[in-house]
């Protein structure tokens, strides 16, 4: 079992950046396939970012492809989706999940485990 801790976020004005971190417990972090998943006011929660257990491989919702970057240092049982040019939209709670799979994990239902989210709020 993984307890995750999401951190860094906040408000910021459109254009800027932010870094988010989860941290994991436990020794075994890089079993994990790691994700990043928000959800806005009155929406569902949506995929942003998956990471696979070397981080050798990286997904991307489209949304978001080219403005956030996902990666991983299990010396440091740490995942983080930095993002840059950030706009109203990306406005919502950002959720870090841990699953113990092979592959890389799209939809939530897939992951075991989760943070309890970090407010991003994107100003105009």
């Amino acid at each position: 079992q993984v307890q995750l801790v999401e951190s860094g976020g906040g408000l910021v004005q459109a254009g800027g950046s932010l870094r988010l971190s989860c941290a994991a417990s436990g020794r075994t972090f890089s079993i994990y396939v790691m994700g990043w998943f928000r959800q806005a006011p009155g929406k569902e929660r949506e995929f942003v970012a998956t990471i696979t257990r070397n981080g050798s491989m990286k997904y991307y919702a489209d949304s978001v492809k080219g403005r956030f970057t996902i990666s991983r240092d299990n010396a440091k049982n740490t995942v983080y989706l930095q993002m840059n040019s950030l706009k109203p939209e990306d406005t919502a709670v950002y959720y870090c999940a841990a699953d113990r799979s092979y592959s890389a994990r799209y939809y939530s239902h897939d992951y075991d485990y989760w943070g309890q989210g970090t407010q991003v709020t994107v100003s105009s």
